[in-house]
């Protein structure tokens, strides 16, 4: 496979052809990035014309970015930064839903509420409907269920993927998060809870992983539109 078009930092190889191939553009991961590798590679993705999301950003790279892209957009809760537009809201398609457990898996959960917006897809964010209160997941059964996919963020023991699976035509995406008392282990008794839940139509992205629960369920939620595969 010969190379695509490229933009070399030394430090970062710039994929300027990512969306032509799989229909959406590079990402950018900032954690362990030093403020000015961040900022370069942002900068020189919007000067190429791609919009960029940016995971796991931190407040000093928001306010560098904001002072050369005014429009640039930061959620301090997901870390997500967001400079340029790929898709308008007005063209958002489709319907996600994004459940968060409890309060505190709601970093996780907005992370891939908001990738999956920037990447086109409808979505709606429906918070505290652990299997703890699981009245409360029973209550908002008919807005789940009007949904193409599902991503279920929890942490503890990650119950709400099974049960939500058992509950929805739609396939789950299960979102380990990493909270929980000490047997939690960061996450990881989730994890492995969503790997060997019974109900079918369940797959799991990694621990924390938002931003990946979120593009892979607009991947799908987008078929529906005939949007999901490049030309």
């Amino acid at each position: 496979m010969t190379a695509g078009k490229e933009t070399d930092l030394w430090y970062a190889v710039i994929d300027e052809e990512r969306q032509d191939r799989t229909g959406r553009p590079e990402a950018v991961y900032c954690e362990g990035k030093t403020l000015e590798q961040a900022e370069a590679v942002i900068c020189r993705m919007r000067e190429k014309g791609i919009p960029v999301l940016a995971t796991r950003a931190c407040e000093a790279l928001a306010l560098r970015i904001r002072g050369r892209f005014p429009d640039a957009a930061y959620d301090s809760l997901s870390r997500l930064l967001s400079v340029g537009v790929f898709c308008p809201a007005e063209e958002r398609r489709g319907l996600v839903a994004v459940l968060a457990a409890g309060t505190s898996d709601l970093p996780a959960a907005r992370e891939a509420a908001l990738t999956a917006e920037f990447y086109g897809s409808t979505v709606r964010l429906i918070c505290d409907v652990g299997v703890a209160g699981i009245h409360r997941l029973f209550e908002r059964l008919p807005e789940i269920r009007a949904a193409r996919v599902v991503v279920a963020a929890a942490g503890m023991e990650g119950a709400l993927a099974s049960v939500t699976a058992g509950l929805v035509s739609a396939p789950v995406i299960a979102l380990p998060v990493s909270t929980g008392y000490g047997a939690a282990f960061g996450g990881l008794s989730a994890l492995l809870g969503m790997l060997t839940a019974c109900a079918p139509g369940v797959s799991v992205v990694n621990i924390d992983n938002g931003f990946g629960a979120g593009y892979q369920a607009s991947q799908i939620n987008l078929l529906g539109e005939g949007r999901g595969v490049p030309k």
